[in-house]
């Protein structure tokens, strides 16, 4: 029953990491610029349902395309880079000390969210390297 829902899954799930991505970017540059609407209630809370809607649609992919973490290689990659990203997310966006701290975390968790996509596109651990072979 879930399989005939895929395809709307997976552009759930698809959306989510697009807004989820860019609404980071955008909380990350206001951060960077020491605007305080950065960690907005409203912004956060946002977040948070973004994230667990995307979160949400992945599981119900993965029971849909029996392809599972710690069995298949490209989602285990996925699911160990994510507590990364989540923790450069929070060091950049509200942890670090100094400017430039927050800097450094933002692009990185940036390069961390480009290489996560990257797996999901290729299907691989290789990510981006992987659709370049």
């Amino acid at each position: 029953m879930l399989s005939a829902h895929f395809a709307e899954i997976r552009a759930l799930h698809v959306g989510c990491v697009a807004i989820s991505g860019t609404l980071f970017t955008v909380r990350g540059l206001m951060r960077s610029a020491d605007l305080a609407g950065a960690n907005h209630w409203a912004l956060r809370w946002i977040s948070y349902v973004v994230d667990t809607t995307l979160l949400a649609a992945a599981v119900l992919l993965t029971l849909i395309v029996h392809q599972y973490p710690f069995v298949d290689g490209w989602l285990t990659c996925k699911v160990l880079l994510l507590p990364l990203y989540i923790g450069l997310g929070i060091v950049a966006l509200k942890r670090a000390r100094t400017r430039a701290g927050r800097g450094a975390a933002f692009i990185a968790a940036l390069l961390t969210f480009a290489y996560i996509v990257g797996v999901a596109l290729a299907h691989d651990p290789a990510g981006w390297l992987a659709l370049l072979r």
